[in-house]
């Protein structure tokens, strides 16, 4: 089996932590897709009632698709539980995200959400965030090649805007996204989290800290299952 696979049985035992009556925040991505795709099952299934609140077009395109009920953040504020995928996740709960461009929708509806849950494939587990894996930034449009220039040399990293179709990426948010080169790694998440949070112009960071409480790792035939404590979420 494959990487998809993988995501999938992460997915489906995410869904399976859902109740009827519950309101969802529903993420992005591959990962999440499956996951609503699952929630749509459960409906078929056994009767299923729930309350999506997306983060991102794509979602709500897919949710509206699947006759899945949505609300949006501003009226749906007590979210029993926010179920996402993740680009990595660090043994201390760490995360990356925003390989799709949602990082600011998602972590509005994380940090709003009692229980945030976390699947992936096996893949996405390291010992040190970056490396492999940008890092995503959103900045705001205006006069964004000099967020650039700040963000470069005020973390040292090699800085790359986003493009899509020959042109700058745009979010739902009307930012740009700004990806983040670390050869070496991350070695302080959030330490980097809150000097880039004080750079002008940017909007928000790819790195989710404290927003996992349940990992849940797909392999080929079954999930591993992570806890992580609260503690204190960098905004």
């Amino acid at each position: 089996m494959g990487l998809d696979e993988q995501k999938k049985n992460a997915a489906v035992h995410a869904v399976s932590l859902i109740r009827t009556g519950m309101t969802v925040g529903l993420g992005t991505g591959t990962t999440a897709a499956f996951a609503l795709h699952a929630i749509r099952e459960r409906m078929e299934r056994e009767g299923l009632v729930i309350l999506g609140v997306c983060t991102s077009s794509g979602t709500q395109d897919l949710a509206n698709r699947l006759s899945i009920p949505t609300a949006p953040l501003s009226t749906a504020t007590n979210i029993e539980i926010y179920i996402d995928g993740a680009d990595q996740i660090d043994h201390d709960g760490n995360i990356i995200k925003g390989g799709g461009g949602a990082l600011l929708r998602e972590k509005l509806v994380a940090v709003n959400s009692a229980r945030r849950v976390i699947m992936t494939d096996a893949s996405k587990r390291v010992d040190k965030l970056g490396g492999r894996v940008f890092l995503p930034i959103e900045v705001v449009r205006f006069g964004h090649d000099t967020t650039i220039s700040r963000i470069a040399s005020g973390v040292r990293c090699t800085p790359h805007l986003r493009r899509k179709g020959g042109v700058a990426f745009v979010t739902d948010e009307g930012n740009h996204i700004v990806d983040c080169e670390f050869p070496d790694g991350i070695a302080s998440p959030p330490s980097l989290a809150q000097t880039l949070d004080a750079i002008t112009g940017v909007v928000e960071t790819g790195l989710f800290i404290g927003l996992c409480d349940l990992l849940i790792v797909g392999s080929d035939t079954s999930v591993h299952l992570t806890e992580f404590p609260r503690k204190e979420v960098i905004l």
